[in-house]
């Protein structure tokens, strides 16, 4: 599967748009990383267990969008974006959405 944020493919022609696919996963935060993230705070810098945490969120979505535009038969996803929000206190969502297409052969 080739997707990409960029509207076509380069060197490929979009033969069909077969639709909208999504992806998203709701990341809730733990006692652990939020200890560690309140540490931070005081002496600044990366809170890396959030940056990990939300970097798996992600591939979880696309992996999810990957799927979704595979079961609707496309052989590619353009036009990529990502987008987040709070749920609820000490949780997010992020969401991956995109066009799913059927390349020329």
């Amino acid at each position: 599967m080739i997707y990409s944020t960029t509207e076509t493919i380069p060197g490929k022609e979009i033969e069909e748009i077969v639709g909208i696919v999504t992806g998203n996963v709701v990341q809730a935060k733990h006692i652990g990383r939020d200890i560690m993230a309140g540490l931070k705070t005081i002496v600044g810098g990366e809170i890396r267990g959030y940056t990990e945490m939300l970097t798996e969120a992600r591939d979880i979505a696309m992996q999810r969008l990957v799927a979704d535009a595979s079961n609707k038969g496309a052989d590619a996803v353009v036009g990529i974006r990502f987008t987040t929000s709070a749920i609820m206190d000490g949780s997010c969502e992020i969401m991956v959405f995109g066009t799913a297409v059927k390349l020329q052969a």
